[in-house]
């Protein structure tokens, strides 16, 4: 910005070096008037999409920081931590029946000091407080309430309050008097259960850690959990709600690969095609949204989250790859195309979500009333329309009853529906994308649901990586140059000059220490795009960010990735994180990664990292390894077989290109592609051992397929690449 100062509501404010308005001193700010005699809190000065959300409630919010603990330390009150973020359906509906409400948030300021956290920026403050409320409540989830010391130890834990007291919920009307006169009148049981509360989450997290190793059976442990699970009918795992854990399917895809059990495979295929079909997936805009509240994959929590879809794109990648059926691909091409049409910044990152909510209620956006539709569509198409996608007069799902609006589905195949409506395959799909496109072009009209605009790093190092293996799967210009764009951005926007990351960028402004996740996926992407286009520079950077990584993030004691790098502020723990939840773990993506890069380069070190992590954990991966699929897929690569294909020829000579797209369009998953450019002198210093390697005189590909520590003889046949790999 060229001005120096900036005014907000009449009021001027300084600039630091990055153009944000400084805050205030403490004697300056209580509350910043607003227009209309409102009120602002130290909120409007952050750049989470979430916090400004709530800067002009009458709470007198702080950001997380020094300056809200020496308040309440000063004020002798305890904190009130309220976590959440800026998609989540149950957030809003609490700001708006307490935190704006002047009633209530007299009542808060009076009582506390009160602190608002954006978990998908600070994830390493959501996952110690959320241990504790799951420990506390034996549940979690968002928003999330925490009342506190001003030492940052906890004694009272929930997730949404409403207002009022309703049934066996205790409103806030009600919790507040309570805890305040708790803190005046019967302080030192409150500090007491805090402290005891803090020891339970340390010696959590000192027996995360074990001492034995990681058994060679847990993948088929994994599967027999998995199938004890399945739900044969609609698929998917156990009943409502269900989540697409993406990373579960392509552990099974895998695990098929492996050892050919069919079911392994027909589990994550029925699984996938169920929630494509479903109303989970958005069928007139494309994407997935949240999970599904019901068995069924029909009704969805309507938001959609940048991570659910780029691990999804791998477990679509898997299945067409395992079975070359071309749903799967296409699938893969409609959640790209939709994240590169509504989720990418201009300057080339990836936005990180949207909101469930338009106007007021959630998915109006996306649900249909027949009116509506025949008004579009005419009679003829709309009749088509309701038949093929399930659309009722009366509505059909739960909420769309009282307004009698539809969630399209599918319950019916392509063949079953050309058929019923005596078409060819191709002219059914036409005739559905024609109507898809018409009711996508009426949708753009509407009130959108609110875009979470921040560039995360950690989910932008997902979609990286999708958008990079599809691109060399698909043989997809687009995707590739749409991941070497966001690597781009990604390093120069997010990437300190000591090679350390940073977590959150948004309008310009970059910052917050970067977590394990950031690394870890980070490097994911970097793999993903040197084996996309071989570019050694992607490798370089890989290796550098994985040292940095060790150095900042490894426990040399009793292994494994801390979450938190040791230069970053101390919180009450040190956590360590190795479910592979909506989003895989830092460590099982780390395993998974250090795998890969030993393979490519020659690293034992490296190879001893991903077992330390396996054997590290080895006391959850050995009881219940299904909780664990990422980690199970970096257990199965480290156990092999596994294969290095060392492909060396002339960039330049068409028959080594065309190998190299042979190759990669292999199914290949515990495999890695290593490319010498004209001969292994440009890897040297990656790749030490590739400089005895060169391609033939008239640089044709020389390919090397090795396991086990050494490499076949040599060849320029790609049939027996194929043999010499197993695959036939």
């Amino acid at each position: 910005m060229s001005s120096e100062n900036i005014t907000i509501n009449q009021n001027q404010y300084d600039l630091d070096e990055q153009g944000r308005p400084i805050p205030p001193s403490e004697s300056e700010l209580q509350l910043i008037p607003k227009d209309g005699g409102e009120l602002w809190n130290r909120l409007v000065f952050e750049d989470s999409p979430y916090l400004l959300q709530h800067a002009a409630n009458p709470v007198d919010w702080y950001p997380w920081g020094e300056e809200a603990f020496t308040k309440a330390k000063e004020l002798d009150k305890p904190i009130f931590l309220s976590i959440g973020y800026t998609t989540c359906h149950w957030c809003h509906v609490m700001e708006h029946e307490s935190f704006e409400n002047d009633e209530v948030a007299a009542k808060m300021n009076d009582a506390f000091v009160c602190i608002k956290v954006d978990r998908e920026e600070r994830p390493d403050i959501d996952n110690v407080y959320m241990e504790v409320t799951q420990m506390m409540n034996n549940r979690g989830g968002w928003p999330m309430t925490v009342i506190m010391t001003p030492d940052k130890q906890p004694f009272f834990t929930g997730t949404y309050f409403p207002k009022t007291s309703r049934g066996k919920r205790i409103g806030m009307m009600e919790l507040i008097p309570k805890v305040k006169n708790m803190w005046q009148s019967n302080r030192d049981s409150l500090i007491t259960d805090a402290s005891n509360l803090t020891r339970r989450l340390q010696r959590n997290q000192t027996n995360r850690s074990s001492s034995g190793e990681i058994s060679q059976n847990v993948a088929q442990r994994a599967f027999t959990a998995f199938q004890s699970r399945y739900d044969e009918k609609q698929g998917g795992f156990g009943k409502a709600p269900k989540f697409p854990k993406a990373h579960d399917y392509s552990f099974l895809i895998k695990y098929w690969k492996k050892t050919g059990t069919s079911h392994a495979l027909s589990m994550a295929e029925h699984s996938l095609r169920s929630m494509r079909n479903g109303g989970m997936y958005d069928q007139v805009g494309f994407g997935f949204h949240r999970y599904s509240t019901d068995a069924r994959w029909l009704v969805p929590h309507f938001e959609k989250m940048l991570y659910d879809q780029a691990i999804l794109v791998h477990a679509y990648l898997d299945a067409y790859q395992a079975t070359s059926d071309s749903y799967y691909s296409t699938v893969v091409k409609e959640i790209l195309d939709y994240v590169l049409r509504d989720m990418t910044a201009p300057e080339g990152g990836f936005y990180s979500a949207e909101d469930a909510d338009s106007e007021g209620e959630e998915g109006k956006f996306y649900v249909w009333n027949v009116n509506e539709l025949k008004g579009i569509l005419g009679e003829d198409d709309a009749n088509f329309y309701q038949t093929a996608f399930n659309i009722r007069t009366g509505g059909n799902w739960n909420e769309g009853y009282r307004h009698k609006t539809n969630i399209p589905h599918l319950t019916k195949d392509i063949s079953q529906l050309s058929s019923e409506f005596d078409l060819t395959e191709k002219q059914l799909a036409e005739r559905i994308e024609r109507i898809r496109t018409k009711l996508f072009n009426i949708r753009e009209d509407r009130v959108h649901p609110q875009k979470d605009d921040k560039i995360l790093t950690d989910w932008n190092g997902l979609m990286i990586a999708a958008m990079a293996r599809a691109g060399a799967i698909l043989n997809n210009k687009k995707y590739a140059d749409a991941a070497i764009n966001a690597m781009d951005f990604l390093l120069k926007n997010l990437m300190r000059k000591d090679g350390s990351l940073m977590k959150r960028y948004r309008n310009g402004n970059s910052g917050l220490t970067g977590v394990l996740d950031d690394y870890a996926f980070t490097i994911w992407a970097l793999i993903e795009l040197y084996e996309m286009n071989y570019d050694e520079k992607y490798l370089e950077v890989a290796m550098d960010l994985s040292e940095y990584q060790i150095d900042q993030f490894w426990d040399f004691d009793s292994h494994g990735f801390f979450f938190t790098a040791s230069s970053g502020e101390a919180l009450l723990v040190r956590s360590k994180e190795v479910y592979d939840g909506a989003i895989p773990s830092g460590n099982s993506v780390s395993a998974y990664n250090f795998i890969r890069l030993a393979r490519m380069t020659s690293r034992p070190d490296f190879e001893d990292i991903t077992f330390q992590i396996l054997n590290s954990f080895s006391g959850y991966l050995n009881r219940s390894s299904s909780g664990y699929s990422m980690m199970m897929q970096a257990a199965e690569f480290a156990f092999g077989p596994s294969h290095e294909v060392l492909v060396f020829g002339d960039k330049n000579n068409l028959a080594t290109q065309k190998m190299l797209e042979d190759i990669q369009s292999l199914y290949m998953p515990n495999g890695v592609i290593v490319y010498g450019k004209n001969g292994g002198e440009s890897l040297k210093n990656t790749i030490p051992f590739v400089g005895f390697y060169e391609p033939n005189a008239n640089g044709s590909p020389r390919v090397y397929v090795c396991q086990n520590f050494s490499c076949k003889l040599p060849t320029s046949d790609f049939e027996v690449v194929k043999q010499q790999l197993g695959v036939y």
